[in-house]
């Protein structure tokens, strides 16, 4: 048994991440304040690396890794579309990506400053004034949704992306609705030099049912970290020998001793590939591929914030990069992306063959959410997305989720996409 009280950093974990950001470097994520598998040694073979992509507003081209912007589409490959329901509430309007562009513009521009009548004028007529008593009206969009870039990841890029053989570029796209909760993705694996004519002007979708749904073109700046399990993947005995343990550890930096763990030293929040998932308030929801019965694996991670849960920020790139596609937006999130309320959309695939159908879930205080598809052999034969048509749609299948604050939850796990 480890020494329950060994590797106390020497001072607050504060102080640690002030003294980095004082450095002139590109932004790394700092050093953890302890090097948790020195003290528990049955967390080394657990470790697992993954790329933080740390996003920053740019002019990505379609050469480039990125968040939101162009992708390396070829010109002959259809554009994809959901077409699924797409359905709005009636409460949030659903605006066209256009519109939310041009209202993010003004919002920057107008930053220290009263807005302008033009402004103003402009800014009611893309979201006009509520009036009440509020009368939702639920509303319905006919015809299929084209799909919105999400990343672009070149392997040369990103370490820890493992593509099929032959493969260097991943695209990941998704429908700007909810299905039900959270955006429903496709994953495309390519070879770039395959792609010789390059769609230029890629159709848009006519709405964008939530803002946080249009990511902001982003650069990025890949670093890779080193990442243990959440504290819900461990033994009964190792999670008892961390609670304890971190009792005077939380203690320093007037953290819970039930999270400090979770939040300081196990995974990175924010954008990255590889790694392990974070549970938030659930329990783990271990997955098989529906084709071959591999354990399914994280892919990438999908956040709303770069930073962490900690009081002192510890997961943080230094120096601080800025805030938001916009100056004073609400904490770190230069892609403008929102899931949930503030949450995780974790993307899971087969580690033996990754162009097997792939999960999706989100994570939040009360529930988790995950779904699957099946692919087509012609579609696995030409390299396409994870889909069916409506004609061979299986039944969703529900299953109830353990979840730590006892709350009912949720996984879906067998659903296919209309081709």
């Amino acid at each position: 048994m480890p020494e329950l009280f060994a590797g106390r950093p020497r001072g607050p974990l504060s102080e640690a991440v002030g003294r980095i950001a004082a450095m002139n470097v590109t932004p790394v994520t700092p050093p953890r304040p302890i090097d948790v598998a020195a003290v528990f040694p049955r967390l080394a073979p657990l470790a697992r690396t993954a790329t933080r992509l740390h996003p920053r507003p740019g002019a990505p081209t379609r050469h480039d890794s990125s968040i939101g912007g162009p992708l390396l589409w070829p010109a002959e490959e259809p554009w994809p579309y959901c077409r699924e329901p797409h359905v709005v509430d009636g409460v949030n309007p659903a605006l066209s990506p256009a519109d939310l562009r041009l209202e993010r513009r003004i919002f920057a521009a107008s930053h220290g400053r009263d807005l302008t009548p033009e402004e103003r004028e402009t800014l009611e007529r893309i979201r006009p004034p509520r009036t009440y008593p509020a009368r939702p009206a639920v509303q319905a969009y006919d015809g299929p949704m084209a799909m919105l870039p999400v990343a672009q990841l070149y392997v040369r890029d990103v370490p820890d992306l493992s593509p099929p053989e032959g493969k260097d570029l991943l695209q990941v796209l998704w429908c700007p609705f909810d299905h039900p909760i959270m955006p429903r993705t496709l994953l495309f694996w390519r070879s770039a030099a395959a792609v010789t004519g390059i769609l230029d002007a890629p159709p848009e979708p006519s709405a964008v049912q939530f803002g946080g749904y249009l990511p902001e073109p982003c650069v990025l700046e890949p670093e890779r970290i080193t990442e243990y399990p959440d504290h819900l993947e461990l033994s009964e005995e190792l999670r008892e020998q961390l609670r304890q343990w971190s009792v005077p550890q939380a203690a320093g930096e007037d953290m819970d001793p039930d999270t400090y763990y979770d939040c300081v030293l196990s995974n990175a929040p924010g954008w990255k590939v590889g790694g392990w998932p974070a549970w938030n308030s659930t329990d783990p929801s271990p997955q098989s591929c529906s084709e071959c019965g591999t354990g399914m694996e994280l892919l990438m991670t999908v956040a709303t914030f770069e930073e962490g849960d900690d009081a002192g920020n510890s997961w943080s790139p230094h120096p601080h990069p800025g805030a938001g596609p916009y100056p004073g937006h609400r904490g770190y999130n230069a892609t403008g992306v929102q899931i949930g309320s503030g949450y995780r959309q974790h993307l899971f695939v087969c580690p033996a063959e990754p162009e097997h159908p792939h999960i999706e879930s989100m994570t939040y205080p009360s529930a988790v959410w995950s779904r699957g598809a099946t692919a087509s052999p012609s579609e696995k034969a030409r390299g396409r997305p994870a889909t069916r048509s409506s004609a061979t749609r299986k039944p969703v299948t529900w299953k109830p989720a353990r979840l730590r604050t006892g709350l009912p939850g949720w996984f879906r796990t067998s659903r296919t996409r209309p081709r």
